[in-house]
Protein backbone atom coordinates (compact mmCIF):
# COMPACT_ATOMS: atom_id res chain seq x y z
CA UNK A 1 0.00 0.00 0.00
CA UNK A 2 1.60 3.07 -1.20
CA UNK A 3 0.63 6.75 -1.54
CA UNK A 4 0.00 9.53 -4.91
CA UNK A 5 0.24 12.81 -4.95
CA UNK A 6 -0.81 15.12 -7.47
CA UNK A 7 -1.01 18.31 -7.24
CA UNK A 8 -1.51 21.52 -9.72
CA UNK A 9 -0.91 25.29 -9.20
CA UNK A 10 -4.00 27.09 -9.37
CA UNK A 11 -4.17 30.05 -11.85
CA UNK A 12 -0.95 29.25 -12.52
CA UNK A 13 -1.39 31.12 -16.29
CA UNK A 14 -1.96 34.32 -14.16
CA UNK A 15 1.64 34.23 -12.65
CA UNK A 16 4.35 36.15 -14.53
CA UNK A 17 7.34 33.67 -15.79
CA UNK A 18 9.62 34.96 -13.13
CA UNK A 19 7.13 34.11 -10.48
CA UNK A 20 6.60 30.68 -11.59
CA UNK A 21 9.68 29.86 -11.81
CA UNK A 22 10.40 31.56 -8.25
CA UNK A 23 7.29 29.15 -7.34
CA UNK A 24 9.05 26.44 -8.67
CA UNK A 25 12.13 26.89 -6.98
CA UNK A 26 10.75 27.02 -3.95
CA UNK A 27 9.05 23.83 -4.61
CA UNK A 28 11.99 21.68 -5.96
CA UNK A 29 13.95 22.65 -2.79
CA UNK A 30 11.65 21.12 -0.98
CA UNK A 31 11.19 17.97 -2.68
CA UNK A 32 14.93 17.80 -2.05
CA UNK A 33 14.17 17.86 1.88
CA UNK A 34 11.82 15.43 1.83
CA UNK A 35 14.27 12.97 -0.41
CA UNK A 36 16.89 13.42 1.58
CA UNK A 37 14.29 12.78 5.17
CA UNK A 38 11.44 11.09 4.15
CA UNK A 39 11.54 7.46 1.63
CA UNK A 40 9.81 9.44 -1.22
CA UNK A 41 9.89 10.80 -4.77
CA UNK A 42 8.59 13.95 -6.36
CA UNK A 43 8.74 15.12 -9.78
CA UNK A 44 7.56 18.52 -11.58
CA UNK A 45 5.87 17.89 -14.53
CA UNK A 46 4.50 20.17 -17.07
CA UNK A 47 5.62 23.74 -15.39
CA UNK A 48 3.21 23.64 -13.08
CA UNK A 49 1.94 20.14 -11.74
CA UNK A 50 3.85 17.55 -9.30
CA UNK A 51 3.73 13.97 -8.33
CA UNK A 52 5.04 12.11 -5.51
CA UNK A 53 5.16 8.77 -4.37
CA UNK A 54 5.12 8.29 -0.57
CA UNK A 55 6.19 4.53 0.99
CA UNK A 56 4.81 5.94 4.51
CA UNK A 57 1.08 6.81 3.67
CA UNK A 58 0.69 8.09 7.33
CA UNK A 59 3.00 11.05 6.83
CA UNK A 60 0.92 12.14 3.61
CA UNK A 61 -1.04 14.72 4.94
CA UNK A 62 2.52 16.39 6.74
CA UNK A 63 4.00 16.57 3.16
CA UNK A 64 1.10 17.99 1.46
CA UNK A 65 0.39 20.70 3.90
CA UNK A 66 4.19 21.33 3.85
CA UNK A 67 3.84 21.82 0.33
CA UNK A 68 1.04 24.37 0.46
CA UNK A 69 2.53 26.24 2.88
CA UNK A 70 6.31 26.42 1.53
CA UNK A 71 4.04 28.05 -1.69
CA UNK A 72 1.43 30.37 0.84
CA UNK A 73 4.15 32.24 2.11
CA UNK A 74 5.97 33.32 -1.28
CA UNK A 75 5.39 36.97 -1.36
CA UNK A 76 3.67 37.20 -5.00
CA UNK A 77 1.93 40.26 -6.39
CA UNK A 78 -1.96 40.16 -5.84
CA UNK A 79 -2.99 41.97 -8.58
CA UNK A 80 -4.19 39.12 -10.35
CA UNK A 81 -4.38 36.58 -7.91
CA UNK A 82 -6.94 35.69 -5.19
CA UNK A 83 -5.39 34.39 -1.98
CA UNK A 84 -2.42 32.61 -1.18
CA UNK A 85 -0.58 31.00 -4.02
CA UNK A 86 -1.50 27.51 -3.93
CA UNK A 87 -2.17 23.77 -5.33
CA UNK A 88 -5.05 21.86 -5.53
CA UNK A 89 -3.76 18.20 -4.60
CA UNK A 90 -5.10 14.71 -4.52
CA UNK A 91 -3.74 11.77 -2.27
CA UNK A 92 -4.29 8.67 -3.50
CA UNK A 93 -3.94 5.16 -1.75
CA UNK A 94 -3.57 1.83 -3.40
CA UNK A 95 -1.30 -0.55 -5.06
CA UNK A 96 1.47 0.48 -7.37
CA UNK A 97 1.86 -2.29 -10.10
CA UNK A 98 4.24 -0.77 -12.53
CA UNK A 99 7.29 1.22 -10.74
CA UNK A 100 9.58 2.64 -13.70
CA UNK A 101 12.67 4.86 -13.01
CA UNK A 102 10.60 7.77 -13.52
CA UNK A 103 7.52 8.01 -11.47
CA UNK A 104 5.51 9.81 -14.07
CA UNK A 105 5.67 6.48 -16.23
CA UNK A 106 4.58 4.61 -13.13
CA UNK A 107 1.39 3.35 -12.57
CA UNK A 108 -1.40 1.45 -10.08
CA UNK A 109 -4.22 2.04 -8.20
CA UNK A 110 -2.70 4.63 -6.16
CA UNK A 111 -1.54 7.11 -9.26
CA UNK A 112 -5.23 6.39 -10.83
CA UNK A 113 -6.84 7.48 -8.00
CA UNK A 114 -4.76 10.56 -7.30
CA UNK A 115 -4.82 11.27 -11.12
CA UNK A 116 -8.38 10.71 -11.72
CA UNK A 117 -9.66 12.39 -8.70
CA UNK A 118 -7.12 15.57 -9.16
CA UNK A 119 -9.45 15.42 -12.90
CA UNK A 120 -12.37 15.94 -10.81
CA UNK A 121 -11.13 18.92 -8.86
CA UNK A 122 -12.17 22.56 -10.93
CA UNK A 123 -12.60 25.85 -9.65
CA UNK A 124 -11.49 26.96 -6.18
CA UNK A 125 -12.62 24.55 -4.19
CA UNK A 126 -12.54 21.36 -3.21
CA UNK A 127 -8.42 22.16 -2.69
CA UNK A 128 -7.62 18.71 -0.97
CA UNK A 129 -9.06 15.39 -1.51
CA UNK A 130 -8.87 11.75 -0.64
CA UNK A 131 -9.26 8.30 -2.39
CA UNK A 132 -8.64 4.87 -1.54
CA UNK A 133 -10.69 1.72 -1.98
CA UNK A 134 -12.51 2.74 1.53
CA UNK A 135 -15.47 4.73 0.81
CA UNK A 136 -16.21 5.67 4.16
CA UNK A 137 -12.76 6.46 5.06
CA UNK A 138 -12.92 8.80 1.95
CA UNK A 139 -15.92 10.20 2.61
CA UNK A 140 -14.38 10.95 6.81
CA UNK A 141 -11.69 12.66 5.42
CA UNK A 142 -13.30 14.68 2.57
CA UNK A 143 -15.15 16.44 4.86
CA UNK A 144 -12.59 17.37 7.01
CA UNK A 145 -10.32 18.45 4.16
CA UNK A 146 -13.40 20.95 3.15
CA UNK A 147 -12.90 22.32 6.90
CA UNK A 148 -9.46 22.91 6.40
CA UNK A 149 -9.64 24.49 3.02
CA UNK A 150 -12.09 26.91 5.23
CA UNK A 151 -9.04 27.27 7.58
CA UNK A 152 -6.40 27.39 5.41
CA UNK A 153 -8.49 30.20 3.24
CA UNK A 154 -8.20 32.81 5.50
CA UNK A 155 -4.90 32.34 6.47
CA UNK A 156 -2.29 35.25 5.81
CA UNK A 157 1.27 34.85 4.25
CA UNK A 158 2.74 35.32 8.20
CA UNK A 159 0.46 32.76 9.38
CA UNK A 160 1.19 30.31 6.49
CA UNK A 161 4.60 30.81 7.29
CA UNK A 162 4.66 29.64 11.02
CA UNK A 163 2.39 26.86 10.08
CA UNK A 164 5.28 25.87 8.12
CA UNK A 165 8.21 25.78 10.57
CA UNK A 166 5.53 24.36 13.14
CA UNK A 167 5.18 21.53 10.45
CA UNK A 168 9.05 20.97 10.46
CA UNK A 169 8.62 20.40 14.42
CA UNK A 170 10.18 23.66 15.05
CA UNK A 171 9.04 24.83 19.12
CA UNK A 172 7.78 28.78 19.27
CA UNK A 173 10.97 29.80 20.33
CA UNK A 174 12.81 28.27 17.35
CA UNK A 175 10.26 29.89 14.67
CA UNK A 176 10.71 33.36 16.62
CA UNK A 177 14.36 33.33 16.14
CA UNK A 178 13.93 31.76 12.33
CA UNK A 179 12.02 34.52 11.55
CA UNK A 180 13.24 37.40 13.86
CA UNK A 181 10.07 38.14 15.68
CA UNK A 182 9.14 37.86 19.31
CA UNK A 183 7.37 34.54 20.16
CA UNK A 184 4.19 36.27 21.77
CA UNK A 185 3.88 37.35 17.97
CA UNK A 186 4.36 33.40 17.14
CA UNK A 187 1.87 32.34 19.25
CA UNK A 188 -0.48 35.25 17.57
CA UNK A 189 -0.38 34.32 14.16
CA UNK A 190 -0.11 30.45 15.60
CA UNK A 191 -3.59 30.54 16.55
CA UNK A 192 -4.91 33.39 13.59
CA UNK A 193 -4.48 30.06 11.72
CA UNK A 194 -5.85 27.23 13.94
CA UNK A 195 -2.63 25.63 14.37
CA UNK A 196 -4.14 23.47 17.16
CA UNK A 197 -6.70 22.29 15.19
CA UNK A 198 -4.81 21.38 12.27
CA UNK A 199 -2.80 19.41 14.27
CA UNK A 200 -5.67 17.48 15.62
CA UNK A 201 -6.18 16.06 12.18
CA UNK A 202 -2.30 15.21 11.30
CA UNK A 203 -2.96 13.17 14.26
CA UNK A 204 -6.52 11.61 13.24
CA UNK A 205 -4.73 10.88 9.68
CA UNK A 206 -1.78 9.51 10.75
CA UNK A 207 -3.36 6.88 13.09
CA UNK A 208 -6.71 6.73 10.69
CA UNK A 209 -4.36 6.17 7.20
CA UNK A 210 -1.89 4.16 9.91
CA UNK A 211 -4.41 1.14 10.59
CA UNK A 212 -5.83 1.10 6.99
CA UNK A 213 -2.18 0.96 5.72
CA UNK A 214 -1.99 -2.33 8.20
CA UNK A 215 -5.07 -3.92 7.50
CA UNK A 216 -4.20 -3.79 3.62
CA UNK A 217 -1.51 -5.54 4.58
CA UNK A 218 1.42 -3.22 3.52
Amino acid sequence: MKTVITGDLIDSTKYTPSELDAILNVVNDEFDYFRTTYDVDFKIFRGDSFQGVVLDSSLALDLVLTIKTVVNKIPINRKKISGLTDFRIAIGIGNINLKRDSILESNGEAFQFSGKTLDTMKGDYPRLLLKTADENLNEEFNVHFALLDSVTSKWSVASAEVVYYLLKGKKETEVAKILGINQSAVNHRKKAANWDAVAMLLKRYKVAIGNYARIKGS
